[in-house]
């Protein structure tokens, strides 16, 4: 009986994190809980807050709270690493040329609010 609940739970957990394999980009999978998460890191001239919606497979939203980082250099490359973690369903992404600090400021946000969301 122990061994059938066992595998029960072994195989409900694998239906779960096989179904966010299909229909990723890049091939890259995790399993969220949806909702919307608070992560901050620190960026080039201070915090940086982000706030990112999940669904059960995906990056649904990141949206930039606040930083204080100038517009045209570190703000523009956290606008597109934004886009990039939205297309690639990641965090795991390069920083920007030219904005190596605010760019790593931002996916340490990024990261934060995603393993608050990340299934435990």
């Amino acid at each position: 009986m122990k061994r059938e609940r066992s595998r029960a739970l072994v195989l409900a957990a694998g239906a779960l994190l096989g179904s966010c394999a299909g229909g990723v980009s890049a091939g890259y999978s995790a399993a969220y809980v949806p909702g919307e998460y608070y992560g901050s890191g620190e960026a080039f001239r201070g915090p940086v807050r982000v706030l990112v919606e999940t669904g059960p497979c995906r990056i649904l939203r990141v949206e930039i709270i606040d930083h204080d980082d100038d517009e045209i250099t570190g703000g523009a490359a956290m606008e597109e690493l934004a886009a990039l973690a939205l297309e690639w369903n990641s965090a795991g992404l390069d920083a920007v040329s030219g904005a190596t600090e605010s760019s790593e400021g931002f996916l340490e946000a990024l990261e934060d609010a995603l393993a608050k969301a990340r299934v435990r």
